[in-house]
């Protein structure tokens, strides 16, 4: 094959992962009229057309699928090569939420550079910012907990984080009689992760099966060890993930305001590129770390 054939379907990959021809171009380092200009060159080549074209951007074809499936295993393996040729190794980055990289991957990291043969770079945001950046090619993995649903990017479950109703020892003695009816926790000021109680108003709708309009908001801390340390001192209740209490609930300096018969359940995912673990190996060796510390740790 030509070599400007090679280069037409390595810009057609990566529009297909990344969902836009523009977006490609700024990963490829070359000027959105030549990215463009590439994938028509395949598309004519090949005779059919590889996108659809929508005034929000492109939409593979199912042809384009099947081609990005038979392109990328060659095209990975050619740009490994070439990396494992170079001097040194590649940086990985790797994203996730900052109290899951700084209780549960961060503790572990020497397992992580091990299984990413060379250097490692952890990012810390929110789930939908992490997949955007990694769907950009900014990342190679993200541990989410949200499901991607985005062309580009494929997500593999690893482990269900589950939600607990936490507060200091006094907020159960303070409510005697009442202690676990709503009617009593709603009593007790909340902190928050943020404004519109996410975590806090998914906890009431999933166990008392209404929106917690009926609780005072004590103060919003937009992390949730944070949370945890404000819980801690007596602020108030919050709803946490038990990874994150598992120490406090054992010694005591929480407790459960609440136990319900089903506990709700967050699902967290490993996210890669489609096509990066067939191609990658260290990549897939590091998912599979990631994958192994993160079921343990939650």
């Amino acid at each position: 094959m030509a070599a400007h054939h090679l280069e037409h379907l390595r810009t057609f990959l990566t529009a297909y992962r990344a969902g836009s021809v523009s977006d490609a171009a700024r990963l490829l380092g070359i000027s959105q009229p030549t990215a463009s200009g590439h994938v028509r060159a395949l598309e004519s080549e090949l005779g059919y057309a590889l996108f659809d074209r929508t005034p929000a951007g492109v939409v593979a074809t199912a042809r384009a699928a099947t081609l990005a499936q038979q392109a990328a295993r060659h095209l990975d393996a050619l740009e490994d090569l070439v990396e494992l040729s170079g001097e040194g190794s590649a940086v990985v980055h790797v994203g996730g939420a900052a109290e899951l990289v700084g209780e549960v991957l961060a503790p572990r990291l020497p397992e992580l550079v091990a299984a990413a043969g060379g250097p490692l770079r952890l990012h810390l945001g929110m789930a939908d910012e992490l997949l955007e950046d990694l769907r950009r090619g900014d990342l190679d993995a993200v541990v989410s907990s949200v499901r991607p649903r985005v062309q580009g990017l494929s997500g593999a479950p690893v482990a269900d984080e589950e939600f607990v109703l936490v507060g200091a020892p006094r907020w159960a003695q303070e409510t005697g009689d009442d202690e676990g009816t709503v009617g009593a926790l709603e009593r007790i000021p909340v902190v928050a992760y943020a404004e519109n109680l996410p975590i806090v108003r998914r906890y009431w709708r999933s166990v008392f099966g209404h929106r917690p309009d009926a609780v005072t908001t004590a103060a919003v801390v937009p992390d949730l060890r944070a949370v945890r340390a404000a819980v801690v001192a007596g602020a108030g209740l919050s709803v946490l993930p038990r990874y994150l209490v598992r120490e406090q609930l054992a010694v005591g300096s929480l407790v459960e305001l609440h136990r319900p018969e089903v506990a709700p359940l967050n699902t967290l995912y490993v996210v890669t590129r489609s096509g990066r673990l067939e191609a990658s190996r260290s990549l897939r060796d590091l998912a599979a770390v990631i994958a192994r510390i993160t079921a343990a740790g939650v």
